[in-house]
């Protein structure tokens, strides 16, 4: 459970006691008028940032970039026949 001190310690000590917190890693636990109250302990360690996480995953091709990806029909284009063909139709 850790250390346990009162909410008046704690109040005149807060900076101090959540920098040790912090520094050991061990829970403070504050009580009022003997009974515990809330449990103050480190918080986790950050996660990786998003923001960045994928840096060096992506692979460059020799492919020109100025050329399509792709050069066929669309499917839009295949359809537009018998989309024209409805329009209007209601």
């Amino acid at each position: 459970m850790g250390r346990m001190i009162g909410a008046a310690e704690f109040k005149a000590h807060c900076l101090r006691i959540l920098d040790e917190v912090q520094r050991t890693g061990e829970p403070v636990t504050i009580t009022k008028r003997g009974r515990p109250v809330v449990e103050i302990k480190p918080a986790p360690s950050k996660a990786k940032l998003f923001f960045g996480c994928m840096k060096g995953t992506a692979t460059m091709s020799d492919d020109d970039p100025s050329k399509p990806a792709f050069d066929g029909p669309w499917n839009a284009e295949l359809d537009s026949d018998e989309d024209d063909a409805g329009i209007g139709s209601r």
